[in-house]
């Protein structure tokens, strides 16, 4: 079958690999003139810095790519398990390094926290054990499908919904397993993984912290955007012929069936569509003589977030590839981003790849990528606030850090939400699509088909199961098990 995919983000990727691997004829349209999408990099006055997504987790997803494309990985992609998952600051001096084994990460919770490392390794355990009874369902299968419902996996799991504390919130869950407020408030921040606030998010989402602190963080050789390289490379070999600078215009219908794409440059024919493109546009510009789920589109959006990317002239020893570096009163910071603003202490995330790359730095410097979570754009004047969040940034890692960063940063580039609208066609600017600020948040994200054009289907972070790499994988997956499913497009 001929298969156009709209959209060469990690997902479009994915799933032109998946069906190219099927056989199929899959041709990729990409508005940039790159592909990736968020997991792109860029080069500034001999800093390398990896754009968007800087956590990698779950590399079995990506492993499977390989496998279904017959290749083998080695000759594409490496990658290796990071010691410590994350360096932890609070503002009182406290400091806490999140050590890889979890039996290490607990001892270090008991000796700088004073919480019990058997509470800490039984917390983890539990986090494990929900993944083990209904992540196979909620993440790795279509939610809207009734043949997922309609075995025995998903009946056991019925069994234990009290044990997922569905009905409660991840900051509630955590309250009730810790005295400790900073031990809650670092697994409160896994929330901000698929960005929502642990304060309204279902305790169902505590299954987070057992993708890094069981499972394990990992750094890809060359940094986050050699995921892309690689994956990018393979969809070459299976044959996928992309087309850049190529934004489609329309997806073109008849008789309630997909049957081409219509883009800047031409128009071509296909037995069905995959939209990797965020739902709200894929309707709004590709298809917009359709009824649109408006109940699905008008969700709350999820947190965006602002960026500076800052080549540093030191090297910090203290600091290592994740950095935290923890705000006073978590819950004022989500509130004000649930209101559109931005607190004036907010928790500031540095990632430094060249702790593992020392070629993204000139020696004895550093590439910094720090991130302070923002709302989308809804109309703030963002170029009146970054100055004042960047300054009160500065201030916060100066003094954390006992030392003037200010006369440090050597190169700087910035990104706003308005950036990563306009560079990734993100509605609003948000990074994970929906926000999952509520119990039924995993049923309400758009599935991963059309249920009003035959032949439709739909991958990426604004569809199920969610945004951030290892979701937006497993959405290529669903879909390509829904394409098989149907026989035939």
């Amino acid at each position: 079958m001929k298969i156009g995919i709209i959209g060469a983000g990690i997902a479009g990727i994915a799933t032109a690999i998946r069906l190219a691997a099927r056989g199929h004829e899959v041709t990729v349209f990409e508005a940039n003139a790159y592909p990736g999408g968020k997991l792109s990099a860029f080069e500034l006055d001999g800093y390398r810095f990896d754009a968007g997504p800087s956590l990698f987790t779950m590399p079995q997803y990506v492993e499977a790519l390989f496998e279904a494309a017959d290749e083998p990985i080695d000759d594409y992609f490496r990658y290796q398990r990071v010691p410590c998952t994350c360096n932890y600051f609070w503002p009182d001096g406290t400091t806490l390094r999140a050590w890889a084994e979890p039996a290490a990460f607990a001892r270090e919770a008991e000796q700088k926290l004073g919480v019990p490392a058997a509470k800490v390794e039984a917390f983890l355990a539990k986090s494990a054990r929900k993944y083990a009874l209904a992540g196979n369902i909620f993440l790795e299968k279509s939610l809207h499908r009734l043949s997922t419902w309609l075995n025995w996996k998903a009946l056991k799991a019925t069994f234990y919904l009290p044990y997922f504390d569905l009905f409660t919130s991840m900051h509630r869950v955590h309250t009730k397993w810790f005295r400790s407020a900073k031990m809650v408030q670092l697994f409160d921040r896994f929330a901000t993984y698929n960005g929502s606030n642990p304060y309204k998010a279902p305790g169902m989402l505590t299954i987070i912290p057992h993708f890094e602190h069981n499972i394990g963080v990992f750094y890809p050789e060359g940094g986050m955007h050699s995921i892309t390289q690689s994956l990018y490379a393979l969809a070459l070999k299976k044959g996928v012929v992309f087309h850049f600078n190529s934004p489609v215009e329309a997806i073109l219908t008849e008789n309630d069936r997909v049957n081409g794409l219509k883009t800047n440059q031409d128009t071509f024919a296909f037995d069905g569509v995959v939209s990797n493109m965020d739902v709200f546009y894929t309707y709004r510009k590709l298809l917009p003589n359709l009824p649109a789920p408006e109940r699905i589109l008008g969700q709350p959006k999820s947190s965006s977030a602002l960026i500076f990317y800052w080549g540093v002239k030191q090297a910090f020893p203290q600091m290592d590839l994740h950095n935290i570096f923890f705000t006073e009163n978590y819950q004022a910071e989500f509130e004000a981003i649930e209101q559109g603003y931005v607190t004036d202490d907010p928790t500031i995330y540095v990632n430094i790849t060249s702790k593992y790359t020392a070629t993204d730095a000139p020696e004895g410097a550093e590439s910094w990528f720090v991130m302070v979570n923002v709302p989308c754009n809804s109309g703030q004047d963002w170029d009146a606030l970054i100055p004042g969040i960047r300054q009160k940034t500065i201030d916060k890692l100066s003094k954390a850090l006992d030392t003037d960063l200010a006369a440090l940063i050597a190169c700087e580039s910035i990104l706003d939400p308005r950036g990563i609208e306009q560079k990734t066609a993100s509605h609003l600017g948000a990074l994970y699509g929906y926000s999952s600020n509520n119990q039924m948040a995993a049923f309400l994200r758009h599935p991963n088909f059309s249920s009003r054009l035959k032949n439709l289907y739909f991958v990426g972070g604004s569809v199920h199961p969610g945004g951030g790499i290892p979701l937006c994988l497993l959405s290529a997956q669903i879909t390509e098990a829904l394409i098989e499913e149907a026989g035939s497009i």
